[in-house]
Formats: C-alpha cells, sequence, structure tokens
C-alpha cells in the first residue's frame, strides 16, 4: 500500500515538475517572446525551451503496468495457459499485440478472482492501467489483414506470457 502511495506522488512530482517548467517557459515567452525571434541565438533558446517540458513528462505511459507486472511475474497462485503473442512482430502489427496481452490479463485476472491468488489487485491494476492507456490513445480496434488474431498466437504458460508481455512493453517504452 505504502508503495503504491509513493509511485503516486512520484507521478505527481513529475507532473508538478512539468507544469513548472510550462509556467517558465509561458513568462519567458511572454515577456521576451519578440527578442528572442530577433536573432539565432534566441530562436535555439526558443526551440529547447519548447523541448524540455516534452522531455520531463516524457515518460511511458506503460511505466505502471511495468511495475505490476514485475510484482506478477514470480506469482506461484497463477497457473493458465495463454495465448502470447510473438515479441517480434511487425510493428504495424505492434498494437494488436499489445491488445491480444491485455485481453489475455483479464484471463488472468479471472482465475486469481476464482482462486483468490495473492496477486490479484496487481493483475486488475495491469488490466485497468492498460486498458485506460489504450483508450486514452484511441488506439484503432481493427487488426490489419498482415498481423494475427489473438487466437492464432501459441499458448505458453504463465512465466513465458509474462516475459513476453514485459519484452513487448519494454520496446514499446522505447519509441
Amino acid at each position: 500500500m505504502c508503495s503504491r502511495q509513493e509511485n503516486n506522488l512520484s507521478k505527481h512530482k513529475t507532473h508538478l515538475k512539468s507544469i513548472c517548467l510550462q509556467y517558465q517557459l509561458y513568462l519567458l515567452l511572454n515577456s521576451h517572446f519578440f527578442c528572442l525571434l530577433k536573432n539565432e541565438r534566441g530562436l535555439i533558446i526558443f526551440f529547447l525551451c519548447a523541448y524540455v517540458p516534452k522531455t520531463a513528462a516524457g515518460h511511458c505511459k506503460w511505466a505502471e503496468v511495468l511495475k505490476d507486472l514485475e510484482q506478477i511475474k514470480t506469482s506461484k497462485d497463477i497457473d493458465v495457459s495463454l495465448y502470447t503473442a510473438d515479441t517480434d512482430e511487425d510493428t504495424e502489427c505492434q498494437e494488436p499485440v499489445i491488445r491480444c496481452f491485455f485481453l489475455e490479463t483479464k484471463v488472468i485476472l479471472q482465475e486469481c478472482l476464482i482462486k483468490k491468488c495473492s496477486k490479484t489487485q496487481d493483475v486488475l491494476n495491469i488490466w485497468k492501467n492498460g486498458n485506460a492507456s489504450l483508450e486514452t490513445n484511441k488506439l484503432n480496434s481493427t487488426t490489419p489483414a498482415k498481423c494475427k488474431e489473438c487466437e492464432e498466437y501459441e499458448e505458453k504458460n504463465f512465466t513465458e506470457f509474462i516475459q513476453s508481455f514485459v519484452k513487448v512493453i519494454q520496446k514499446e517504452c522505447k519509441h
């Protein structure tokens, strides 16, 4: 519980830093906007300042999912076979692959609810955070013809599924 609160506090601090940077940029532009744009150095400063808030707030949208995946990967309570997408799918298929992993997380969640797993809350967090990220970004719900449907992938055990899931999310965070 304490760890979850620390994570939330950390997210709020990052958000506040981003707001402070944006406010400083606002003040700078408001008072010196035209002076900045009169010479080359001013333009460079302008573009650097415009970029800073993006890097401060640019942490991976899947960071919370990754943390929760780390929490459940050693669970002995979860014994299921899951459709496990290939980690080396074409970039065009990355979205359906991510959707597949989150669909299978729902299977893990159902299993945990039935068996009262010790990691049920972490699995629920993965599912909620994943769906929130997918919804926020309005990812397409259609699968390109060359991409596999979830059920076309090989079924693998829980451990292999989690390892693949982590690889796909880490790959997505690098983009």
